[in-house]
């Protein structure tokens, strides 16, 4: 079957007409090439300042109009999503949780990557969602604990050739006061990625905060080398701050022994049986379903116990990460909800991590450490639980006219399973991935409420492409069970938005 999807079909899918978006017509779209990451275009400096205080300033109900209005003056995208990010990481801080209000930082990226993913009238979509989204946590953060970030103690700055080992000796030894004035003096001497190869690994190290801290330093990373390098010392220093977030009372991670820390550790130690020749190995389809196999039932450390074996039997790390994915669709597979969506979107950071680190040891432990995660994300699941595999969604025919996609949109949400069978039938006989994707984040877009849509959509729509050709119909089709369906009501901004467009 071969469905190609005509655009007045693909607005169908989504449940609105062709006008719908005809508002957007009035605002400059967002175009590709000042989409794209050209370390040529013009530093922002201190120039972005008035439009965070902007962002800042501005009352919710009336920020997206004040925001369009900037657009037509000429404010560019870049100029919107840097100021979005800079206003989140000033105003709302990384504690108690990585997670819960400071979602409005983190889903900055997966707004901008669907933003970047999606047709140029709907690019600015999820940008004004999420300055929405910005708003409701700086109002939480400002009644829980007024906190803003304050300027850096510039007395106990290290200076340039001592930043490095000082940073390292702080997060090592969770030494926020001291990580904090470290971290400022490395942006102020050392290279991009020379400081991101540490933050791959802090970010990694522990499992509190299910996984946000290593979707932090993925998310931060990627966003920096948008908006520019000159705003790292602000994000930076939020990031640290996230990355030493713990629960150990009277004491530190590094003077106690808890679960969250063990996997590292144990790792640290197992990634020197690993042989130098351990990226050279193999796809094999028969070693990914025997770590599956582990991942549904072993512990965590037989779970880094298998891939290192397998590794070293000349599988290749990349079927190690099929069965990373998979697993993590499982997990969301049997209870859709937002604890474990968190498999997923760790799992992508955690892959990010390993493709962007040029350290070999580094890369091990990404890969470990995801070994380990994922168990601990199982073991983590309560309630009622669904007892479905990835084998479970067999194909399931669909129309073979171009009314296929219209069809599945129409069961997620209503009947989970049915639309996952179809996805896979669909793509297993000639559908469009891409078509599929369009409208899947077009129905975010339009139906999403929550940090979660944007960036639980933006990484399995990226993970489709990581994953092995024979894997890719099935995991997409698992993973659809925390998309949005076509049936569900449109969530109220929608029409803010366009009201603000019309300025």
């Amino acid at each position: 079957m071969q469905d190609k999807t005509t655009r007045r079909q693909f607005l169908k899918v989504a449940g609105i007409s062709a006008g719908s978006f005809a508002f957007l017509k009035n605002v400059p779209p967002g175009s590709a090439q000042e989409a794209k990451v050209t370390p040529a275009l013009v530093r922002l400096g201190a120039g972005i300042e008035p439009l965070v205080r902007l962002i800042e300033d501005t009352p919710q109900a009336e920020l997206l109009e004040q925001v369009a209005q900037r657009i037509h003056q000429g404010a560019t995208y870049q100029q919107v999503v840097a100021a979005l990010f800079l206003a989140g990481v000033r105003n709302i801080a990384p504690r108690p949780n990585v997670g819960f209000k400071f979602h409005a930082v983190m889903v900055v990226n997966a707004a901008h990557q669907e933003s970047l993913a999606s047709p140029e009238t709907d690019r600015w979509l999820p940008i004004f969602w999420a300055l929405d989204e910005f708003k409701k946590s700086q109002a939480m953060e400002q009644k829980d604990s007024g906190w803003r970030m304050a300027p850096v103690n510039e007395s106990i700055v290290p200076p340039p050739h001592k930043a490095k080992e000082a940073f390292i000796t702080a997060m090592e030894n969770w030494d926020e006061k001291n990580a904090d004035a470290a971290v400022a003096g490395l942006v102020r001497s050392a290279g991009a990625n020379e400081i991101y190869e540490l933050f791959y690994r802090f970010g990694a190290r522990d499992f509190r905060s299910i996984g946000h801290k290593a979707i932090f330093v993925g998310h931060s990373w990627r966003l920096l080398q948008f908006i520019g390098w000159q705003h790292a010392e602000a994000v930076l220093r939020s990031l640290a701050y996230a990355c030493l977030n713990h629960d150990v009372k009277n004491s530190t991670p590094a003077l106690s022994d808890q679960l969250a820390d063990r996997p590292w550790r144990r790792n640290q130690k197992l990634v020197a049986s690993m042989g130098p020749a351990w990226m050279s190995g193999k796809l094999d389809d028969g070693a990914t379903r025997d770590m599956l196999a582990v991942l549904r039932q072993g512990s965590s450390e037989e779970a880094c116990d298998k891939a290192v074996a397998l590794i070293n039997h000349g599988v290749s790390p990349h079927s190690i990460w099929d069965a990373l994915f998979v697993a993590a669709s499982e997990i969301v597979m049997r209870q859709p909800n937002v604890p474990n969506v968190h498999s997923m979107s760790s799992a992508n950071a955690l892959r990010y991590a390993f493709q962007a680190s040029g350290d070999d040891v580094t890369r091990k432990l990404l890969l470990l450490q995801d070994c380990a995660f994922i168990t601990l994300f199982r073991d983590a699941v309560r309630g009622k639980v669904a007892d479905v595999r990835i084998e479970d969604v067999k194909p399931l025919a669909v129309k073979e006219s171009g009314g296929a996609l219209e069809e599945i949109f129409s069961e997620v949400g209503r009947d989970r399973m049915s639309a996952a069978k179809k996805i896979h039938h669909y793509l297993s006989n000639g559908g469009s991935p891409q078509d599929l994707m369009n409208a899947a984040r077009r129905l975010v877009f339009l139906k999403g409420r929550d940090a979660h849509d944007y960036k639980y959509s933006c990484a399995i729509l990226e993970d489709y492409f990581k994953v092995s050709p024979a894997w890719r119909a099935q995991f997409l089709a698992a993973s659809s069970f925390y998309l949005k369906g076509s049936g569900e009501k449109d969530n109220v901004l929608v029409q803010r938005t366009r009201a603000a467009m019309k300025l």
